[in-house]
């Protein structure tokens, strides 16, 4: 229960996630923009992992979260935040180009005790596919073949069925399923996704049996263009509300933004607290304004994990990743074809594990005694750190990205340097 606000399992039904996308068309730099926060459970470590790409035996066996697999031949290297208990992952960008995240969504379709997790479907599609495109086949090959299951938190049981949002530098799709049963829609120049189903007559593919196995549960009887929304929707276990301010946040934004979207409009729109920079508690729990994009609502959802990126067919793709809560941490500019800080990387479910995300967790928690006190002083400082780092990142990126030892450098430096604010923020706090 959350302030009167009763899930069933009230412990484990966390139940956010928000991404957004921007086609060249409509973005400042005629870039696709792609961010997402992940909202998980507020103590759940959730480090960058990053994994190179490698050949395999095709056919040999590969253990996903609680399932096994046929692997492929060849994998592809992908960055992606990764809970610490999790084989897979809750967003990330691969070495082609293709970034993946997921959010669950809930519908009348019970749940299999065990299949693929949302999150394996994200590493899944960034290990094995060269586009967006692509990595839709991936998903619902995937998806039809095994399902989705099993509980997709490490405490706990709750399983949910899961939507993808999809982009590389041509192309975007969202993809919302419910078991093996989905809709597919071709983005044509942005799309917001929440947790919960938001594909209607508009899709551009459905699979196969999709509108039968409605029509058969009585779902829908409809003559007109098929409506998934209408049809596979349910709103009995988590209420509109959790989702609807949050969704309606996010297309405000991408609908005003007149081609002015860019990556920083992405971190601005990933940090909004319902219009503030910084979180304001609300005290009626059916208040969709208690559910901010930058989540602050356990059990419900905590944002502990945050990526924005630009996808160019001229350039490598420039990733920003804030570790942990986005409003009380920096995000980082990354170069993902480079070695990524052990801080980053580091972090288990255990606080003495060290990393970068259990540093912010620390700073997040402090300021959360008194956000009208605290964050604005922590905004401000982690603005001004940003600043100086776009600005460092901007010239290396222009210098093409070839100078790995650089990239290496910058990216050691902004860690340590990001680690060391945050400790003295602390201080200065405590």
């Amino acid at each position: 229960m959350n302030g009167g606000v009763t899930i069933d399992p009230p412990t484990t039904a966390r139940v956010s996630c928000d991404s957004v996308v921007a086609r060249g068309t409509a973005t400042a730099t005629g870039h696709t923009v792609f961010a997402k926060n992940s909202d998980r459970p507020a103590l759940e470590c959730q480090p960058l992992a990053q994994v190179a790409s490698a050949d395999h035996e095709a056919g040999s066996a590969l253990h996903c979260q609680y399932v096994e697999i046929e692997q492929v031949a060849h994998t592809h290297a992908f960055v992606g935040a990764q809970p610490s208990w999790c084989w897979g992952l809750e967003h990330g960008l691969n070495e082609k180009g293709v970034a993946v995240g997921n959010h669950s969504i809930f519908t009348r379709e019970a749940v299999a005790e065990t299949g693929l997790l949302g999150m394996d479907l994200v590493r899944l599609a960034l290990e094995r596919a060269d586009s967006a495109e692509r990595a839709v086949g991936v998903i619902s090959e995937l998806l039809e073949r095994h399902e989705q299951g099993g509980s997709g938190y490490e405490e706990g049981s709750f399983a949910y069925h899961n939507s993808f949002l999809l982009a590389d530098a041509q192309a975007a799709f969202l993809l919302e399923a419910s078991g093996g049963h989905w809709a597919l829609r071709e983005v044509g120049v942005q799309a917001a996704a929440s947790n919960h189903v938001t594909t209607g007559s508009d899709w551009t593919r459905l699979s196969d049996g999709c509108e039968d196995f409605a029509r058969e549960q009585g779902w829908w009887q409809g003559d007109e263009r098929f409506d998934f929304a209408a049809a596979y929707r349910d709103s009995s276990l988590v209420p509109e509300f959790i989702s609807s301010g949050r969704y309606g946040a996010t297309c405000r934004v991408l609908g005003s933004a007149d081609g002015s979207f860019d990556s920083l409009s992405a971190r601005r729109l990933l940090r909004d607290h319902n219009g503030s920079e910084w979180h304001r508690p609300v005290e009626d729990p059916e208040d969709e304004r208690a559910y901010s994009v930058c989540m602050h609502a356990d059990p419900i959802g905590t944002t502990t994990a945050s990526m924005v990126v630009e996808l160019s067919e001229q350039a490598a793709p420039l990733l920003w990743a804030a570790p942990g809560s986005p409003c009380t941490s920096p995000y980082l500019p990354l170069f993902a074809a480079a070695p990524l800080p052990a801080l980053l990387r580091q972090g288990t479910s255990d606080r003495a594990s060290g990393g970068l995300w259990w540093t912010l967790k620390a700073l997040l928690e402090a300021v959360e005694k008194d956000f009208v006190a605290h964050a604005p002083m922590v905004r401000r400082r982690w603005q001004e750190f940003e600043d100086g780092l776009d600005a460092r990142a901007a010239v290396l990126s222009a210098a093409g990205q070839h100078d790995t030892e650089a990239l290496v450098a910058f990216m050691e430096e902004s860690a340590r340097a990001c680690d060391q604010t945050a400790r003295q923020l602390l201080a200065e706090i405590s």
